[in-house]
């Protein structure tokens, strides 16, 4: 099977951590861990999260008295990109040994005239509490919003139209290559009134981003990777409840954050609704598990699925078109 799976920026750094590179490099040897029997069984597509990177390295810019201005949010994601995939690159290689695995700097294209670019929703960097949030917003010019308990910088989130290197990504699985891209949702570009690509001061949503990407790759399954085991009806309540299958309509109907389990629900549902596979959101470590039907919040067209097996060949294989 042709697997897209996304690793959530929290994945790499937990809440709490001190954003060290040896801790960071820890952690994605860990994520690695849990999906190395993906790989070893299927084609493996893999992208990451880079909320608290990028927010560390634009805090870094803001504070370079060097600079005449802060480094763009794009090209801060394109370094993001270079990191995680560095890490996630050697990790693979390693618990992989024989596998070709390759780490792409991915663009992802936006629309110039979205609504997003006047109406900041992404949360990017550390969190702080509400005094020290919006004294930064005061001082720096930065939207702030609450995160649960926290406060943390929002900035643009635009949808994404395509993943530009596509093509290239998809000649990089028939080789029989691990791919490790659209880090971060890609770095943001717009096209100029010349035709031309140009960076945009904006962080896309990584899973919208992902399911794109599985989409226009023809994926059969698209698991988004996160530090929560499942999607819950009243998160955070006495009454929450665990969703363990469900289909697109059905999680409509509900109502989730939009800073946080809300963008992963509607990438989702997108993904099944436009190609009637399998999607799924759950735990990192239950990877496996999810993909067997055993572990996370399932979503196909019809609400059931038993495993994956019944992806082959069986009521979730894309027809031949022939």
């Amino acid at each position: 099977m042709r697997i897209v799976a996304a690793l959530g920026g929290n994945a790499l750094l937990e809440r709490g951590q001190r954003p060290d590179a040896a801790l960071q490099q820890a952690n994605a040897v860990r994520a690695v861990h849990a999906l190395a029997p993906l790989a070893e069984r299927h084609e493996l597509i893999l992208t990451h999260g880079n909320g608290p990177q990028v927010g560390l390295l634009a805090l870094e810019s803001a504070a370079d008295t060097s600079l005449t201005v802060p480094y763009p949010f794009d090209v801060l994601g394109a370094q993001t990109q270079g990191m995680i995939g560095y890490w996630l690159l050697q990790a693979l290689q390693n618990a992989l040994p024989g596998r070709q695995v390759v780490a792409l700097i991915n663009q992802t294209l936006v629309s110039a005239a979205d609504p997003a670019f006047g109406n900041p929703t992404k949360f990017v960097g550390p969190v702080y509490d509400e005094r020290t949030a919006q004294e930064l917003a005061a001082s720096r010019g930065w939207s702030v919003a609450r995160d649960g308990d926290h406060w943390r910088r929002v900035v643009p989130s635009p949808d994404p139209q395509r993943v530009v290197e596509t093509r290239l990504i998809r000649q990089l699985l028939s080789s029989g290559a691990i791919v490790v891209c659209a880090g971060g949702g890609g770095v943001p570009v717009i096209r100029n009134e010349e035709g031309k690509l140009q960076g945009v001061e904006a962080v896309i949503d990584k899973d919208l981003a992902t399911a794109k990407l599985a989409e226009a790759l023809e994926a059969d399954a698209l698991l988004l990777l996160t530090d929560v085991p499942a999607v819950q009806r009243g998160y955070g309540t006495a009454d929450a409840e665990v969703i363990s299958r469900a289909t697109p309509a059905a999680l409509r109907r509900e109502d989730f954050p939009a800073g946080s389990m809300g963008p992963k629900v509607e990438a989702v549902c997108r993904f099944v609704e436009v190609t009637g596979d399998l999607g799924a959101i759950g735990a990192l470590e239950d990877a496996v598990a999810i993909l067997d039907g055993k572990a996370g919040t399932v979503v196909t067209p019809g609400g059931d699925y038993g495993g994956s097996e019944d992806l082959r060949p069986g009521p979730w294989v894309r027809p031949d078109p022939s």
